[in-house]
């Protein structure tokens, strides 16, 4: 079964007008003073928790296509491997991406 995907683009410094009952809400949470907020059921997040954290599996990053001049020695490497180069690729700079970052 196919399923078509929407995709939506909101411009940042082009919103929709806020309706009155959403300006009267946030005036509302302005107010409140950070000190009366109730965290307390929300628990601390530790090392412990970060150390066995994984990644959304439901989280998809939207592809882009681009043009990339590549070694032709790297290309015919890449290639060796049989179908999917470009997500080799795309795997090669996202832990590249990964590292430099300090991201497991």
């Amino acid at each position: 079964m196919k399923t078509k995907t929407v995709k939506r683009e909101v411009d940042l410094h082009n919103l929709p007008p806020l309706t009155d009952e959403q300006h009267a809400r946030l005036s509302l949470l302005a107010k409140i003073p950070d000190s009366e907020i109730d965290y307390s059921d929300i628990p601390p997040l530790e090392d412990e928790f970060w150390k066995s954290a994984i990644r959304n599996p439901f989280y998809k990053p939207t592809k882009q296509a681009t043009t990339v001049r590549i070694d032709a020695d790297v290309l015919l490497w890449l290639k060796s491997a049989g179908k999917g180069y470009q997500t080799r690729i795309n795997a090669i700079l996202r832990d590249a991406m990964m590292r430099k970052h300090g991201m497991p």
